[in-house]
This record gives C-alpha cells, sequence and structure tokens, in this order.
C-alpha cells in the first residue's frame, strides 16, 4: 500500500480493504491482507495476514486463519485461528476450536469449544497466496 502524505499514519492503519455487508452471501476462498468485515454470510475457508472483523449479522462456516479475529457480533461455525489475537466481544456466538497467543472472551459472548492458547505453528509460505 503506497503511503499518502495527506492522509495520518492510523487512519491507513484502520483502512478497510473489503467488505461483505448484511444481506450478500458468499461461498468460497477469501485470501486477504489488511483489514476485513463480514456482516453476511459466508460459507469457505478464511486466509490472511491481516485483521479480520466479523460483526453483527455475520453468519460464518468453515476454516479461518488470519493474524487477528476480532468477532463483535454474528454467529460463528468455524475452526478459528489467529497468528496474535482472537477476540469474542458482546453478542458474539461462536462454535468451534480457537487456537491464538492471546485469547479474550466478554462477558456475553457465548463459545462452545476447545480454546488452545499457544502459538500457531510456522506456516510454508505467505497465508494469503491462493493455489489451486
Amino acid at each position: 500500500m503506497s503511503s499518502d502524505p495527506k492522509r495520518p499514519a492510523h487512519q491507513a492503519a484502520l483502512e478497510l480493504n473489503a467488505l461483505l455487508g448484511r444481506g450478500t452471501r458468499y461461498h468460497g476462498k477469501l485470501w486477504f491482507d489488511g483489514h476485513v468485515r463480514l456482516e453476511g454470510q459466508f460459507i469457505g475457508e478464511i486466509r490472511g495476514a491481516g485483521v479480520l472483523v466479523i460483526g453483527a449479522g455475520a453468519e460464518i462456516d468453515g476454516d479461518i486463519e488470519v493474524g487477528t479475529c476480532l468477532v463483535t457480533g454474528g454467529i460463528v461455525r468455524a475452526e478459528l485461528r489467529a497468528r496474535d489475537t482472537i477476540e469474542l466481544h458482546a453478542g458474539a456466538v461462536v462454535s468451534g476450536n480457537l487456537h491464538a497467543p492471546n485469547v479474550f472472551i466478554d462477558r456475553g459472548a457465548k463459545f462452545e469449544g476447545d480454546c488452545r492458547m499457544a502459538p500457531l505453528p510456522e506456516a510454508n509460505g505467505n497465508a494469503t497466496e491462493g493455489t489451486e
């Protein structure tokens, strides 16, 4: 990403690279860098080095491995792995296993599954590159 001298660095860091909004559905694979927010229905595999935000209205089924995952609402049925942090906030409903060095579960979040707080094993290659 190129640097814009007119935009403060903290705004560039919070820039959203993709949004799957309410009322949308997607089935497949998603690879990303940066920040992605999901508020629609997603079935499949998600891989990214950046931040994945799962918001209110989201319904996610699949396998997720990202840098950081923030579940601020919605329903997640997935194996959820993060290289840095997983956060489940009030209103989140998560069914599946969590694996990250840092895990935060807020009062009001619902979680059913196993939780492992440890670093992920090193991956071969870039997590954001997809191959068929």
